[in-house]
């Protein structure tokens, strides 16, 4: 009989833990209905369009305009060294003096050989002209006077030759000043006074390079030399001549070489390992900061987008075929992805062609929490994306 007594006293217990729970519910102003999770706070850029140049920056390393090295053209010892090594020569500049005493004496010797071949030919020009009435009056035999033609004819040959022998003897008389071909920045000196050089060596004395202007040899895939040579004749590049475009450079401190340059398109070759292409741009450099074999880069300004949007990197992920991809808010706090095409890179921003258009709200933070569909409480940050003070990379 005890048994019902215990039943209802339980029962009493639930109904009173039910009752409080309905209280705590009715104070605390409700529950949100089963099934209906509560909105995400995210980060949210909303885009608008802007003006922008658009950029090409390519990689490269500059290079002497002109580069001679210097040998010798006959043989003997250095006397002098007459230049100051890193200085500035100019085009026909004395930079050696091998020795001269052999050469002298070669070209004096030459110059007596012909004296003697020319006083020879003189007097057999006498014996002619003498031969020549005496031949018409039958004073003496036609053999004679062919025989006195014949020798005449043989010293203006030995003559010849001795002028030839003289003027050989004198240009090696001059090669032995060895001369600066061009003008430019001589390098260091290879031998000192005293040293035996021979001719034709196969070591340069010194290497004179032309500073200014100086070449940048630049690299890219032959797909957009292609597109930028198509861009230049549509004048979409700025051409500051025939088959060229306004060029900039940025050196390796990261600093603006403050004069402009122009970008060649002609004589390329494409390497058939990579597929990239050797473009030579040409820049002034009076002032020499620019060396050969540093390592630059090349900005073209290929034209300007008027209606440019620029989305956050931070805003920008990949799926799982690589293809770029943003979560955006939509209609009712509702995100939705959005496929992207992107062109290239503008300093923290990614160039949008597609996927995206004025007004769309990019989420750029709290990405980790949510999934498409899913609903948002969105917070500005900072008005629409800008892309000022950014740099254009290349592609």
């Amino acid at each position: 009989m005890k048994r019902p007594h215990i039943l209802s006293s339980e029962l009493l217990i639930g109904l009173l833990a039910i009752g409080l729970m309905g209280c705590d519910q009715n104070k605390s102003g409700g529950q949100a209905p089963s099934g209906q999770a509560a909105a995400v706070e995210v980060t949210t850029v909303t885009l608008a369009p802007q003006r922008l140049t658009v950029m090409t920056e390519l990689p490269g390393r500059t290079a002497p305009f002109r580069v001679a090295e210097v040998r010798p053209q006959v043989g003997g010892v250095l006397l002098k060294r007459l230049f100051t090594e890193g200085g500035e020569v100019k085009a026909g500049q004395q930079l050696y003096q091998i020795d001269p005493a052999p050469y002298q004496a070669a070209y004096d010797s030459a110059a007596a050989t012909l004296a003697r071949a020319e006083a020879l030919q003189k007097s057999a020009h006498v014996k002619v002209e003498r031969y020549k009435p005496l031949v018409a009056a039958n004073a003496i035999g036609r053999q004679d006077f062919d025989d006195a033609v014949a020798a005449e004819q043989q010293t203006a040959a030995d003559a010849a030759a001795g002028r030839a022998a003289v003027e050989t003897a004198r240009i090696n008389l001059v090669y032995t000043k060895v001369l600066s071909p061009i003008s430019g920045r001589v390098g260091r000196s290879a031998l000192t006074e005293g040293a035996l050089v021979v001719t034709g060596q196969q070591s340069a004395l010194a290497t004179v390079q032309q500073l200014d202007p100086i070449y940048v040899d630049v690299t890219q895939s032959s797909v957009d030399m292609l597109r930028l040579q198509r861009e230049l004749a549509a004048g979409h590049l700025k051409n500051v001549g025939e088959g060229q475009a306004e060029t900039r450079l940025v050196l390796e401190d990261g600093s603006e070489y403050p004069e402009p340059g122009r970008l060649l398109f002609s004589e390329v070759t494409v390497d058939q390992g990579t597929g990239s292409v050797t473009l030579r741009a040409v820049f002034p450099n009076p002032k020499r900061l620019l060396l050969p074999g540093m390592f630059v880069h090349a900005r073209v300004e290929e034209g300007v987008a008027e209606q440019a949007l620029l989305v956050p990197q931070q805003g920008v992920t990949r799926n799982p075929a690589g293809d770029a991809t943003a979560l955006v808010v939509g209609a009712d706090n509702k995100v939705e992805q959005r496929v992207l095409k992107v062109d290239r890179t503008v300093g923290d921003k990614w160039l949008v062609t597609d996927g995206v258009r004025a007004g769309d709200r990019v989420i750029v933070e709290g990405l980790q929490k949510i999934r498409p569909g899913a609903t948002v409480k969105e917070t500005p940050a900072g008005g629409p994306s800008s892309n000022q003070g950014a740099s254009p990379t290349a592609r």
